[in-house]
């Protein structure tokens, strides 16, 4: 204690300097914003790199936990990836209840066009696999269209993005039914015409095939309503329907064998005949 206060009294001028010093700092900083401003600047300067360099270390210091950390993440992502679905796999049909799974084909498409009036489809299936003309076709989504030629490895469909197609459809929630048909205009709606006036619908309704098709079963998924044209002339509706499926993103399908085809049309023929 005795040297703390004999090392005071010998450097008494030194320390008095001092203190008188950093007075005169102190009240020149407070009375001027300028040297203010310098000196709060230096200070962040010099804490920002203080604080800088020790995230540095704790980050160093912290690289096992990280890394551990990471190694977890990793694992859970591979047995993600191990355990999903395989996405190139055909999607099992589930909405074709009245369908026996002998009579649908699976096929693929390869080639697609859908920014033309009338669109068409080639599939790599043909005659060998039994595909015929006037055939369905559809997906786990809704339908794509009809078979119109076929080789004995390919056939061509009619897509439904075609002006010249004419589709039995019905609002799935009651019987009334209209044609369905596309007006060229947009690769995800198609127009059901000549729906009755007395049919009551709304937007959001699902729009399914309806049961006067020897092609298509009945209650296939097509879309739903989007729009609703009432014409004051008929007494008819128009609707456009929002398409289920992207049509312009098209992969496996399903071509729809009907055993009674041939005999509908046979008999309607000689009723029209007679």
């Amino acid at each position: 204690m005795q040297q703390i206060f004999n090392f005071i009294f010998k450097n008494s001028n030194r320390i008095l300097f001092l203190l008188l010093l950093g007075i005169s700092l102190s009240l020149t900083i407070q009375s001027h914003s300028f040297h203010r401003s310098k000196i709060i600047s230096s200070a962040n300067f010099l804490s920002g790199g203080v604080y800088e360099k020790v995230n540095n270390l704790n980050e160093y210091l912290n690289l096992k936990t990280q890394n551990d950390a990471l190694a977890l993440e990793n694992a859970k992502l591979k047995s993600l990836l191990f355990n999903a679905e395989d996405t190139t796999a055909v999607r099992k049909l589930d909405s074709l209840k009245s369908v026996k799974l002998e009579d649908i084909i699976v096929s693929k498409v390869i080639h697609n066009s859908y920014n033309v009036y009338e669109n068409y489809l080639t599939l790599n299936s043909g005659e060998l696999q039994g595909v015929k003309t006037d055939m369905g076709v559809v997906n786990s989504l809704g339908i794509i269209g009809i078979i119109e030629n076929t080789s004995p490895k390919y056939a061509t469909v009619i897509s439904i993005l075609n002006k010249r197609t004419q589709i039995n459809a019905k609002i799935k929630k009651s019987n009334h039914f209209g044609s369905l048909n596309w007006n060229g205009k947009s690769t995800g709606f198609v127009q059901l015409t000549d729906l009755p006036r007395l049919a009551l619908i709304k937007i959001g309704d699902t729009i399914v095939t309806g049961g006067q098709s020897v092609i298509f079963p009945e209650n296939i998924n097509i879309g739903t309503i989007a729009k609703i044209y009432r014409d004051t002339q008929t007494n008819f509706y128009t609707l456009d329907v929002k398409l289920f499926n992207d049509m312009t993103n098209l992969g496996h399908v399903y071509i729809i064998k009907s055993k009674d085809r041939d005999e509908i049309t046979n008999l309607e023929k000689r009723e029209k005949d007679e």
